[in-house]
């Protein structure tokens, strides 16, 4: 199977796992659209994974330990008012932290936090 096309008459061919195979051909079947098409848009999709993931490391590693704290409190599904009370602040001050947070991760909400999280594991956060 021909995965990758170069200009003019060069061309480029990866072999690919027996099994792999199958499944991008099944996937194609299913799909109706050439196995080429489907492989790519996988790729895309992997490589803009991996980005968003890479990105959202590198904003953790931007905020201060208490706002991981409350990132990770929140992706675990904790409330503002829970999140105080294990922490020993104010909602407000919560809050502001939700704020800070937001913005570094040029988010609008913490629904949008926690899918940008989803899948770390906090647990080390849950006592």
């Amino acid at each position: 199977m021909n995965l990758f096309r170069e200009e003019a008459e060069q061309q480029r061919t990866f072999a690919l796992d027996a099994r792999l195979e199958q499944s991008l051909r099944q996937l194609a079947d299913q799909e109706k659209r050439p196995p080429e098409e489907i492989l790519q848009t996988l790729i895309e999709a992997g490589l803009q994974y991996r980005r968003q993931s890479e990105e959202a490391w590198q904003c953790w590693k931007l905020l201060t330990p208490r706002e991981q704290e409350v990132a990770a409190l929140v992706c675990l599904g904790y409330t503002n008012r829970q999140i105080a009370a294990r922490l020993g602040v104010t909602p407000d001050t919560v809050k502001t932290h939700m704020r800070n947070l937001l913005v570094k991760f040029n988010l609008h909400q913490r629904r949008e936090l926690r899918e940008r999280l989803a899948g770390w594991d906090f647990s080390a956060w849950e006592r």
